[in-house]
């Protein structure tokens, strides 16, 4: 939301700052996000003056150059070569003298210095429009009213407008703050309160009536669905004149970031960013039939909005049509292109409405269509607002547009809105703002807020929320609007915090995953966040039932709830790639979403990694190595470690994008699938390099968690033996076999088994291979004997030749 500094105190009865302004803005929960300076002409023309030319001489040394005389009217007059073939003595002209500084409509700012051209002395320079910001022109220098003086500041003569801009931070509750005067209820509300007063009132503009036309041009209007809009009034208006709009309304709307466009719609645009409300001129001669009717056209009814493009309407879609039943607008969401003000629009019908914040919402994403007047009408307008709106807007189309009312008011109001009661009492304003307040204190507050107390005692207070806060529906709304307007900072901070200490039976999650993300980001990672919500065209290979799709999709590129964490994390290894981030290591803890049937669906925790690059970066003592698979594979099994899961099993899986596949198993169940994105899926999103992914199946691998208990023992005192193995072994032989066949020796006294060394060669045999492995043994109780660890040693040797068929190579 963005606020000018000039327009918002039109409506405060004091002037504070801009720099005390962002401070009680900030201080009322309207934070203050930038605090931006505004100038109609870059630089405001500071430093140039007004010059009287007094001689023009040919240049000795160039055809096209002339050499000027020009008095600024402070000491002697300043010589200035000139090029502009419209310079002549006794003109008036803005002059840029040494030491000023020109900002073009294009191009870099310039700051005057002495010159020589061509050989001859330059003291400053005379300036076209477009050197100075001032327009476009640049046929000549600008020429200005002779009875101007010498010397006068330019910025006296152009008076180039300056403003102080405020972009704010509205929570999506306070729509009642979405406009000028919005924001100048809050801020009279925080002086009242600061100076305990109720002096302080927002000053409404002044209204003036229109002039009435001699002839009058009635407009019937018929609300079909009272329900998507509850209040509808218009007003006709004659022998307008459309043109520009006046400089401090452009100039205004220029701070705010809204291009003017004509004197009509400048004016509607305007009110919007006054009052809050949305308002829409028709051009009164394209209303067919003398009516406008609110209603619902059929499904598929197309319909071409003023950006010219051509859309199909949705039964929900509301719509002002005329009385043909032809559509004008997009209620409350976007103009159709038939019905708009033109340059030769002589007749309107303005419309000032309230719809229903659901439909409105409903129809904006449907269409992709967030205009400013959608955006207001879904978080909900005060329905008082519309006519008041509509009054301040004839009003201004008569003094800027020359317009003449044919009508009166048209007011369709069927059901008066009653505002909402809520009984607060003094202790529950206490407890839950956590600070003690004066009854007085909180009447004042809610009185300056626009509440009315409809009873009271010392305990209690019943009050009526205005209209223009539909979002104050319960006591701790109340709270919050004393909290903030007394200000958060007067909550004090208690001393001492009391508590009651909880035991946890079961891991906490939250701390196992902040473990997890610690290791991560520990050893390089970098924490990713990515959308939940994805393309769908991403899953063709899934069956369509199965995805969670989106009711009103932002875009046709986010529509499904994702059944799959790869895509999205490609989607930002793309993104760093093409911006030069080759080496990555990437995890996000995140969901996944399916449809199992009607109405039931499964909602998944997952913990993904992402590996790409190099393992470190490149240096002159050691060459860069790829990430690999066995990369992967050695952080896939400390994580497991770190949360007490030993012993994983990698077994050969399939697994839609990856290739290869390998499902993790530890505990007797599937706790994650690992491998390389399949060159296919890497194809899709543009990725020339290989990327390998894990998917941890969280929500199974805090089930592990909870069934198994942390046991601390002491660290041995006798030492450990190794002994080493190579086996011989069939090429199809598996390490994870050899893994297996060893676990099969009941022992408690094999500490650790690590392959070290892999050896092929004919002179093994053909189709054989060699392991090279080692064993380390140790007892918790004594120190292990040589004979005792040959004998183990035997048994693990029987076992590999008994369930691998393997050699010993001596």
């Amino acid at each position: 939301m963005t606020i000018s500094y000039n327009w918002l105190c039109d409506y405060l009865p004091v002037k504070p700052s801009p720099e005390e302004l962002s401070v009680i803005l900030t201080a009322v929960g309207l934070e203050v996000e930038s605090l931006e300076k505004f100038e109609s002409v870059k630089g405001s023309l500071e430093g140039l003056v007004i010059g009287e030319v007094l001689s023009v001489e040919q240049h000795p040394n160039a055809d096209k150059l002339r050499l000027t005389r020009v008095n600024v009217g402070n000491g002697e007059p300043l010589a200035i070569v000139c090029g502009a073939p419209n310079v002549a003595a006794g003109q008036k002209v803005v002059v840029a003298p040494i030491g000023a500084t020109i900002y073009p409509v294009s191009g870099e700012p310039l700051t005057m210095k002495k010159a020589k051209i061509r050989g001859e002395e330059s003291f400053g320079m005379i300036c076209a429009e477009d050197e100075i910001g001032l327009g476009e022109g640049h046929d000549g220098i600008l020429v200005l009213d002779a009875a101007l003086k010498a010397g006068t500041p330019a910025r006296e003569v152009f008076h180039p407008a300056q403003d102080w801009v405020y972009e704010i931070g509205i929570t999506p509750n306070h729509m009642d703050a979405m406009s000028h005067i919005g924001v100048a209820r809050d801020v009279c509300a925080y002086l009242n309160n600061r100076e305990n007063t109720l002096a302080y009132h927002v000053r409404k503009p002044g209204i003036t009536t229109a002039c009435v036309a001699d002839k009058p041009l009635d407009m019937a209007v018929e609300v079909k669905n009272t329900e998507a809009c509850p209040r509808y009034c218009g007003q006709t208006i004659r022998e307008v004149k459309v043109g520009p709009s006046p400089a401090w309304m452009q100039h205004r709307l220029q701070a705010i970031g809204v291009r003017p466009i004509n004197n009509i719609v400048d004016i509607t645009n305007y009110v919007l960013h006054e009052t809050g409300q949305p308002l829409h001129a028709f051009d009164a001669d394209q209303i067919k039939g003398g009516k406008v009717v609110v209603q619902n056209l059929p499904a598929g009814t197309p319909f071409v909005t003023l950006d010219g493009k051509e859309r199909k309407l949705d039964a929900g879609d509301l719509m002002i049509c005329d009385g043909e039943n032809n559509g004008l607008c997009i209620a409350g969401v976007f103009g159709g292109l038939g019905s708009g003000v033109k340059d030769t629009t002589t007749n309107i019908f303005l419309e000032s409405a309230c719809f229903d914040a659901t439909s409105i919402r409903k129809t904006s994403v449907r269409h992709g269509l967030r205009t400013d007047a959608a955006v207001r009408f879904e978080k909900g307008l005060d329905i008082n607002l519309a006519p008041f709106a509509l009054e301040r807007a004839v009003a201004l189309i008569a003094e800027l547009g020359g317009g003449q009312a044919a009508s009166g008011v048209t007011d369709v109001y069927p059901t008066e809105r009653q505002p909402a009661v809520i009984h607060v009492t003094y202790e529950y304003i206490d407890r839950l703002s956590g600070h003690q307040y004066a009854p007085a204190k909180v009447r004042n507050i809610l009185h300056s807020l626009g509440f009315t107390i409809q009873a009271e005692s010392a305990t209690d207070l019943k009050v009526a929320a205005p209209l223009y806060k539909p979002d104050i529906t319960i006591p701790a709304d109340i709270v919050e609007e004393i909290m903030r307007i007394d200000g958060l900072d007067n909550i004090p901070i208690p001393a001492m915090v009391q508590m009651i200490p909880s035991r946890q039976t079961s891991p906490d999650k939250e701390r196992i995953k902040e473990k997890i993300a610690d290791y991560l980001a520990g050893n390089g990672f970098s924490e990713i966040f990515t959308n939940s919500i994805t393309n769908s065209q991403y899953y063709t290979h899934l069956d369509a039932d199965t995805l969670v799709k989106m009711l009103n999709s932002l875009s046709a590129d986010l529509d499904v709830m994702r059944p799959s964490m790869l895509e999205s994390g490609l989607e930002r290894i793309a993104y760093n790639l093409n911006r030069r981030n080759d080496d990555l290591l990437f995890f996000e803890f995140g969901k996944t979403y399916g449809r199992e049937g009607a109405g039931k669906y499964a909602e998944n925790g997952h913990l993904a990694l992402y590996l790409t690059g190099s393992k470190l970066p490149e240096t002159w003592t050691a060459k860069t190595q790829p990430v690999d698979f066995y990369y992967l594979k050695g952080y896939l099994s400390n994580i497991l470690r770190q949360l007490g899961l030993q012993q994983p099993q990698l077994e050969p899986t399939t697994v839609h994008g990856l290739q290869p596949a390998f499902a993790v198993t530890a505990g007797g169940k599937t706790v994650a699938v690992a491998g390389g994105v399949a060159p296919q899926q890497l194809k899709a999103f543009d990725i020339k390099q290989p990327v390998w992914y894990a998917d941890f199946y969280w929500d199974v691998v805090l089930q592990q968690l909870q069934t198994k208990d942390a046991f601390y023992e002491e660290i041995p005192k006798f030492p450990a033996v190794r002994r080493d193995l190579a086996l011989v072994l069939n090429k199809d032989v598996s390490y994870a076999a050899v893994e297996t066949a060893a676990r099969s020796v009941k022992t408690n006294l094999l500490q650790q088994m690590n392959l070290f060394d892999v050896f092929e060669s004919e002179k093994l045999g053909a189709g054989k291979k060699s392991y090279a492995i080692s064993l380390v043994f140790q007892d918790k109780q004594k120190t292990l004997t040589d004979q005792e660890t040959d004998a183990l040693m035997n048994k693990f040797v029987k076992a590999f030749e008994t369930q691998l068929q393997a050699e010993i190579r001596k």
